[in-house]
């Protein structure tokens, strides 16, 4: 699997569920170019700094036309959140569809977790979005739903190559093992760069161990 960076810098609106979703192409494209004008914001100055007469101004619309598709600042960041996650999602699942033994399946992930933190390191839009999760309760929700999801696709991978393993057990376990690698990730970014890289190192191995004891558990 390459390690090139999937490519999250253009907000697509099938993942964007939004207060008014726009019925013809010329209001979908007015709201994506909003959204694109917010990531600009928020990449020079971060969520907390945008305001909505900001991403207004410079996506050249009234504050009233703004209103019409985000009640406020809250609900463009958890759009643009929503998207990103679902991005995340496709590439996870490329990452883990062609795995068909224990040790493709860990090299795999091991690659994912190595392609995310760059792109964490690299994007400061997602960085900016994803540190900002602990202090709000509906990110936080939307974090703890990607990570079911990602985990369900691990889960689907393992019990793919190891048939006769406990599906419940692994559920669960591949749940936590993804929510664990995104609570990394914020931890990591949050450090000086060195120091991140280890922590990713570490979760790296334990993310496999895990895994491998995971492989070795029989149904019932």
């Amino acid at each position: 699997m390459s390690k090139e960076l999937p490519d999250m810098s253009h907000v697509a609106l099938e993942h964007i569920s939004l207060r008014r979703m726009p019925n013809q192409e010329r209001s979908r494209a007015r709201v994506e170019h909003m959204l694109n004008c917010a990531i600009t914001v928020i990449a020079e100055k971060g969520s907390e700094a945008m305001t909505m007469s900001e991403v207004a101004r410079l996506a050249d619309v009234s504050i009233g036309s703004l209103y019409q598709y985000f009640p406020d600042k809250s609900a463009i960041i958890r759009a643009l959140a929503e998207h990103y996650g679902g991005e995340c999602l496709k590439c996870i699942k490329d990452g883990l569809s062609g795995a068909d033994t224990l040790d493709a399946l860990c090299d795999a992930l091991n690659e994912l977790i190595d392609v995310y933190y760059a792109l964490f390191l690299a994007e400061p839009v997602i960085r900016d979005i994803y540190s900002g999760i602990g202090a709000d309760k509906t990110l936080r929700d939307m974090g703890i739903a990607e990570s079911r999801k990602s985990g369900a696709v691990l889960s689907e991978a393992l019990c793919r190559i190891a048939p006769d393993r406990d599906p419940a057990r692994a559920a669960s376990d591949c749940f936590l093992i993804m929510h664990l690698g995104e609570a990394t990730m914020r931890l990591a970014i949050s450090l000086e760069q060195s120091e991140g890289k280890a922590l990713v190192e570490t979760y790296k191995h334990m993310a496999e161990t895990e895994l491998r004891r995971l492989a070795s558990l029989t149904h019932g």
